[in-house]
């Protein structure tokens, strides 16, 4: 029997459920207006429908039980009441198929009222406000019966949710899928009504709900640009470790505050950021075994200025009791911090960054900001000190402690002299 459903995706839309065949995982970004929810619906019928296993039980998850009363429930009717045979449960929202497939709602409010089911498929919408508990404990063992998909749905909302650490975990895993639709891109709202929305809602929270932007809702962001630029162009993701380059390292050093650590390889023109560590109230030798213990072959250690402060209590610098431990560092020159600031901006077109070592890092880059003073309508000079501070200043001995030995390398005698004369 052929069946129609009132549904005719967009070409995205049809690219997307193509790709959704072809991967089990996926994150999609999407947009306000792009239709993520009849997407997401009409791809369930389509695998209820089609498939052969015995009893295919397919789930689509909101934040809230309402969420799934009012949004969901009323599409999933329209889009199914064609379909000969279709019976639906007002009370469990859940809708039965002829073949014995079946759909339902949930809410992740109460986690342990949907412990102990199977499921061919699921897929988890506005995921930012999802538990990473529901992920992990009820969720992925349903799903490991009948190897079923995961689909996280939604529209960014900050970095401290599940959202995000899965969006980084799809750029470097090649076995997810991984979409983002921006409203500019994609076309699908009109231009006027698009800028109705920006005067209205502001140009941070405009570019989180259109543009889906994880910074949208940090003003002053420093780096957030060219973080964003980086993500367009594919440079972070997965970022392997090549035992054929030696591993240079970048440090930010505190004992009652964080230390924090930057690997990196140069790589012809290009920066490959592969690894990072950071740490709290440890001495030295901790960090020292840390690296030890990794299989890298080192070559440089950057570090700022104050390695050479003396401890009263040894008498010995920080960088002489690193040199007794085996590590020799280069001291960065002291530069002011806008000028550092503008070194990081300048390397970072050239940077490759691992998303899954060094997800902690990428959040400081898209958080690290400048304040905004309300009085003078100005932002200030002086970036927040929060606990992005500590990479980024790794970040900025990194690059300048870059442009350094490159000037090093310039100024460096490449033919021997042998007209000398021995006094």
């Amino acid at each position: 029997m052929k069946i129609t459903i009132p549904y005719k995706p967009r070409p995205q839309q049809a690219m997307v459920h193509k790709k959704l065949d072809e991967h089990r995982y996926a994150v999609l970004l999407c947009h306000r207006r792009f239709g993520k929810t009849t997407l997401c619906l009409n791809h369930l019928v389509k695998k209820c429908l089609t498939n052969k296993n015995f009893n295919p039980r397919y789930h689509y998850i909101c934040p809230t039980y309402k969420m799934a009363k009012s949004i969901g429930w009323d599409f999933l009717k329209y889009y199914t009441k064609n379909i000969p045979g279709t019976k639906f449960n007002e009370s469990e929202l859940r809708a039965d198929f002829i073949n014995n497939s079946r759909i339902t709602l949930l809410s992740s409010e109460n986690p342990d009222s949907i412990r102990g089911i199977y499921s061919d498929g699921v897929i988890v919408d506005e995921t930012s406000q999802i538990t990473s508990e529901l992920i992990d404990e009820v969720i992925t063992p349903a799903l490991s019966d009948r190897r079923g998909f995961m689909y996280m749905v939604g529209t960014p909302a900050g970095m401290q949710n599940i959202l995000y650490d899965y969006y980084n975990k799809a750029q470097a895993d090649d076995k997810w899928f991984l979409f983002k639709a921006k409203a500019s891109e994609t076309k699908i709202v009109e231009k006027d009504e698009l800028e109705a929305a920006l005067s209205v809602m502001g140009e941070a929270k405009y570019n989180q709900e259109f543009e889906c932007s994880f910074i949208g809702n940090i003003r002053g962001s420093i780096y957030g640009d060219l973080i964003n630029e980086l993500e367009d162009n594919k440079r972070i993701g997965g970022v392997p470790y090549d035992p054929a380059h030696l591993v240079n390292t970048a440090w930010d050093l505190g004992y009652t505050d964080a230390t924090a650590i930057i690997f990196f390889q140069q790589i012809n023109h290009n920066i490959h950021i592969i690894d990072y560590y950071e740490n709290e109230k440890e001495a030295l030798p901790h960090y020292v075994e840390y690296l030890k213990n990794k299989d890298y072959i080192y070559g440089n250690h950057y570090a700022p200025h104050d390695i050479e402060h003396t401890d009263f209590g040894s008498g010995y610098t920080r960088r002489e009791v690193a040199s007794n431990l085996g590590i020799r560092f280069r001291v960065v020159n002291r530069t002011s911090l806008e000028d550092g600031i503008h070194a990081v901006k300048m390397i970072l077109p050239r940077c490759k960054i691992d998303s899954d070592n060094c997800s902690d890092l990428i959040i400081a880059l898209r958080h690290y900001h400048r304040k905004y003073n309300d009085k003078e309508r100005v932002y200030k000079l002086k970036p927040v000190r929060d606990f992005s501070s500590h990479p980024m200043d790794a970040l900025r001995y990194l690059a300048t402690g870059i442009q350094e030995q490159q000037l090093t390398n310039k100024n460096r005698q490449l033919i021997a002299e042998g007209d000398y004369r021995i006094l």
